[in-house]
């Protein structure tokens, strides 16, 4: 039976702690339960794929092999953030890919480009859908800056700023994610907010007007 997003909000209204419990039936081999996972978290293994290989299709195959990798192991899952665990699968999966893509001699460019060598419109999660066509303009402007800061950055650099500032997770569960300790989570985050800092400079005149006078760290000691 296919699973929609509407049967996910319709499952969380009605059963308590419905996370633990579809992990606990997906575990049992239930194809159904394991959809409505994919469901919650699906963009979140986008996001990720999109960030580390900067290609669509690259993204897309990407995020197909997390669910499938994430399928196959779940059993393995025992407690603890189910989303790092997730997140973790997805930046595997996404190295895996980078990989692959290497060995096939396309010389594909590690810019945000589609497979007809367009640049890719800037990711949802930075669009503000109830601005104005002017708002929409500037913010437009300003998204694509950001584009570019985040593009610069070294990809151990740019994983954290995605996991912890994008994606929301703690420090402890970008550490699983990324399999690193969490002082290099916080290092890294913190020369990559310190780097994001001083490269929007560029792009001062983008910034609120709050943020043009003194632009704030970023970096929590």
């Amino acid at each position: 039976m296919a699973v929609t997003a509407g049967d996910y909000d319709e499952y969380m209204k009605n059963v308590p702690d419905t996370e633990t419990m579809l992990i606990e039936t997906a575990q049992r081999g239930d194809p159904d339960a394991f959809n409505l996972l994919v469901l919650k978290y699906q963009d979140m293994l986008y996001r990720i794929a999109l960030r580390i290989i900067q290609d669509e299709c690259g993204a897309e195959d990407a995020t197909q092999n997390a669910v499938i990798q994430a399928y196959q192991n779940i059993r393995s899952f025992r407690g603890g953030s189910f989303k790092s665990w997730l997140a973790r699968v997805a930046v595997n999966a996404s190295y895996d890919e980078l990989r692959r893509m290497k060995r096939h001699a396309f010389s594909m460019p590690l810019d945000q480009y589609t497979h007809e060598g367009e640049e890719i419109e800037s990711p949802v999660w930075m669009i503000d859908l109830s601005a104005g066509p002017e708002e929409l303009a500037e913010s437009t402007e300003l998204q694509d800056a950001l584009q570019c800061c985040l593009r610069a950055l070294i990809p151990d650099y740019r994983l954290m700023v995605m996991l912890v500032d994008i994606e929301g997770l703690s420090y402890e569960e970008a550490a699983r994610a990324a399999r690193v300790p969490v002082g290099t989570v916080k290092s890294r985050l913190a020369r990559a907010r310190m780097q994001l800092r001083h490269a929007l400079r560029k792009f001062e005149n983008l910034l609120p007007a709050a943020y043009q006078v003194e632009m704030p760290a970023f970096v929590q000691m």
